[in-house]
This record gives C-alpha cells, structure tokens and sequence, in this order.
C-alpha cells in the first residue's frame, strides 16, 4: 500500500463519499418510486371514477408494474453499491487497497440476481402486492357501486 492511501487520506474520504452519495441517490430513487406510483395510480382511479367506468380501473396496473419494476432495479444496485463500499473498506483495512480501486466506482457482484431479490424483498413485493389489491378492491367494490 502506498503512503498516500491511508485511511486518513483525502482520496480515500472523497471515493468513499462519492460511493456514499451513489448508495443514497438508489434509495432515495426508490422511495420516489412508490411515492410517484401512488400518486399516478390514484389519478388514474379517481378518474375513472369520474367517469364511471370501472372496466378501465384495471389501466392502474401497468403504471403500478413498472415502477415494481424501477422499484427493485434501484434496490438491486442499492444493494450492490454497497456490497462495493463495504469490499473498498475491507480492502482499506487490509492494506491492499490500490491507486485503481480509487477509480472504480461500479456495482460489485451479479445485479440479475440482486434485481430478482429485489423483486421479492420485503419492501417492495408487499407494497406492490397491496397496491394491486387495492386496485382490484376500488375496481370492483368502490368504482362499480359507483357507476350503477
């Protein structure tokens, strides 16, 4: 290990809150996914409501879809990202960190396989799993009763 990557040194601290600021903008990303899936998705219901059409109610799904999709995606590199922070501070510690790990800035391991962890992790699949639900409840119950 050379001199000047120490723990103490300032490329050290500026890689580490680089990958810092990466890990936080996935997981802030995220939650704006469901707060913006939420907003859409009650959109499109109240105006389907508005016009008394219950049958299009289902219209909801595909917006609530792909942000499971982006959802999961962002926790995937979340995950990753942190995997390589956590790698990059072992290494730190270790002293086997090299001038070139200052300029790796990546996921760290296999983001299919995190991505479809992601899909059945605890905070997305209930979210989307009720959210769809309570499509299908304002559907059938809230909408229809509505428009008859």
């Amino acid at each position: 290990m050379s001199e000047e990557l120490k723990e103490t040194s300032t490329a050290v601290h500026a890689h580490l809150t680089i990958m810092q600021s990466v890990i936080q903008r996935m997981a802030s990303n995220s939650s704006s996914c469901k707060a913006w899936c939420i907003t859409l998705v009650s959109a499109i219901l109240v105006i389907v409501a508005d016009k008394g059409k219950p049958q299009y109610a289902s219209i909801a799904v595909i917006p609530t879809l792909l942000f499971y999709i982006l959802d999961s995606y962002y926790l995937a590199l979340e995950k990753e990202f942190r995997e390589s922070y956590n790698n990059f501070v072992e290494k730190l510690h270790n002293r086997k960190i090299a001038v070139n790990d200052l300029f790796l800035v990546a996921p760290a391991g296999d983001i299919v396989g995190s991505f479809f962890k992601a899909v059945f992790s605890f905070s997305t699949f209930p979210f989307y799993a009720v959210l769809i639900l309570m499509i299908y409840i304002a559907q059938t119950l809230v909408i229809g009763s509505v428009s008859k």
